[in-house]
Order: C-alpha cells, then structure tokens, then sequence
C-alpha cells in the first residue's frame, strides 16, 4: 500500500458553492495510484465540503438559498459575531453539513456518479483563500 498527502488551494469569491472536483480529480491522479481512498479535510470552521449536482446551476442555488434561511445572519439571533454578523451562521452552515469528505479510487479515477461534483461550500460574505488537505492511500 501507498500514501500520498497533499494540499489544494481553493479561493472564493463570498458566499456559495465553488467546484473542485477538476483540482482533486488532478492531484489523486498525479498520484500514479489506480485502487484507494481519498480523504479529503477542510481546515476551515466557516467553510465546507460537499458532494452535490453538478449539471444543473439551479440545485446549487435553491442549496445556498436553503442554507441562508436555516441559518440567517441576524443580530438578535446569536451572541458570537467576532468577526461580523456572517460569522456564526457560517459555522452553523459548516456544522449542518461537513467538513471530511472520503472518495474511492477505482481504476485511476474517482468513483463520482455521474451528476457528482466536489464543492468547497463558502460560508462567509467576504473572498477568501480555503486550504483542503488530501490524503489518498492505495495501490
């Protein structure tokens, strides 16, 4: 068995979902492995991962509508706004969804279906560069 561990660099624009899928997809090949796992980890308490649909523009935004009315940004909800009323509503969105993410290998690829991309899920109003680590282990 083989390991290799990585990162990936991932800039947004503000808040909502921003694909990775090409950059993963990228890197585990790089890695010259055909069978594994990958494990991929967002460093970050106000950003997240996902595995979502990646043909229709439509799913994405009824999914960050969603996520802005579950946890909406409101002054009187929450006492934590160290970093400005976004703050606490994206840890709430990071809490709601996940941070780890754990892809197979099959044949050099990843096992994605075919509608499935990887997304980094903004939580924040403002740009910011988010670190993804990986780790693939396999033959």
């Amino acid at each position: 068995m083989r390991q290799a561990s990585g990162t990936i660099e991932i800039g947004t624009t503000g808040q909502g979902l921003v694909e990775i899928t090409r950059a993963v997809a990228d890197w585990a090949g790089a890695q010259g492995m055909s069978e594994g796992l990958l494990t991929l980890f967002c460093r970050h308490t106000s950003a997240s991962l996902l595995v979502q649909e990646n043909a229709a523009p439509a799913a994405r935004a009824d999914l960050e509508r969603f996520f802005a009315r579950i946890a909406p940004e409101s002054a009187s909800l929450y006492t934590h706004n160290d970093e400005g009323p976004d703050d606490m509503p994206a840890h709430i969105r990071a809490a709601l969804t996940q941070v780890q993410l754990s892809i197979p290998l099959a044949d050099g690829r990843l096992a994605l279906g075919t509608w499935q991309g990887i997304y980094l899920f903004e939580h924040r109003r403002a740009p910011h560069r988010r670190t993804v680590a990986l780790h693939l282990a396999g033959e």
